[in-house]
């Protein structure tokens, strides 16, 4: 498990991450989401001690990175793919990591296989491909066979078969119980990947909920409503407190209401329903909502 309490990051007058405080548990998938510039990428770094924070904790099973004696064992981690001597081979710097961590040598040919690199991991790896830069990354990541994973923009540079893959290793990650926390601008991959969500914005915690909460909060997520009797079932629901709007003849849309609610309140009013089903929001669309106020690096819109 991953645990801040008061992470704070200042760079002079400007405070990157500002009292972060949450728990990432593991047995789940949760995305770290939020605009360029939230802190995301600064948090993920004082968590492995590569940044200090300036105030507050970071800590990995209980314990600050710096204090975990074979740290791959405990943590992987991708956050740039490209951070290695772009002269060594990418099975060569698996060797190098694996004898600096106490890990057998045996390990390097199983994260490999894994990964899918083959022959390609005894290349430069200034060679390598973006995507191939990344498998990379994945093996150096999953080479101690770590309880934390923690990946940045994972699928970036891979084709779709990539992307697949990544999906379905984070998943299976987290159905073994391991703690998986991964950044991503990709929402539509964090819909189909994430259980659970953390948000930051300006680096400060916008959000901390499972993804289906998420998007049920959102205002674009509705009740679609059927029925010969619309205009009487939207007086009904009115005077139930709901909001509702009336978008053809014999079709409603209610807003911030369960499904069941609005069932519960046709059959109290002897309504014939023809159609009763839940309308969701994106997560992208959820996303945007939350983070409209805190985007600082926005491009104007097109024709402007």
């Amino acid at each position: 498990m991953i645990s801040l309490k008061g992470l704070s990051k200042r760079y002079g007058d400007r405070m990157a991450v500002d009292e972060l405080t949450l728990e990432v548990r593991p047995g789940a998938v949760t995305g770290f989401l939020g605009p360029n510039g939230a802190g995301k990428s600064t948090t993920m770094r004082m968590i492995l001690g590569l940044d200090r924070p300036t105030a507050g904790t970071a800590l990995i099973g209980g314990v600050p990175y710096h204090r975990i004696r074979y740290p791959l064992q405990k943590v992987g981690a991708l956050l740039d793919a490209r951070a290695l001597h772009p002269g060594r081979s990418g099975h060569a710097h698996l060797v190098a990591m694996a004898r600096s961590n106490g890990i057998a040598r045996g390990r390097v040919a199983e994260v490999l296989e894994t990964v899918g690199l083959g022959e390609a991991a005894r290349k430069r790896a200034g060679a390598l491909s973006l995507g191939m830069s990344q498998r990379l990354g994945i093996a150096c990541a999953l080479l101690g066979d770590p309880e934390v994973v923690m990946f940045d923009e994972p699928v970036n540079g891979l084709d779709p078969d990539g992307v697949r893959w990544v999906r379905h290793l984070m998943r299976s990650l987290a159905d073994e119980g391991r703690t998986v926390f991964v950044s991503s601008h990709l929402m539509s991959e964090m819909q189909l990947t994430a259980d659970h969500l953390v948000v930051l914005g300006k680096g400060r915690l916008i959000l901390d909920a499972p993804l289906a909460e998420v998007i049920a909060r959102s205002s674009l997520t509705a009740v679609v409503v059927r029925t010969p009797h619309a205009a009487d079932l939207a007086v009904r629901l009115k005077a139930g407190g709901v909001a509702v709007e009336r978008v053809g003849e014999n079709e409603l849309v209610a807003t911030g209401v369960a499904i069941e609610r609005v069932g519960d309140l046709a059959h109290e009013a002897g309504i014939r329903l023809h159609e009763l089903r839940t309308r969701e929001a994106s997560l992208e669309q959820a996303y945007q909502e939350l983070t409209a106020s805190s985007v600082e690096y926005g491009a104007q819109k097109a024709g402007v």
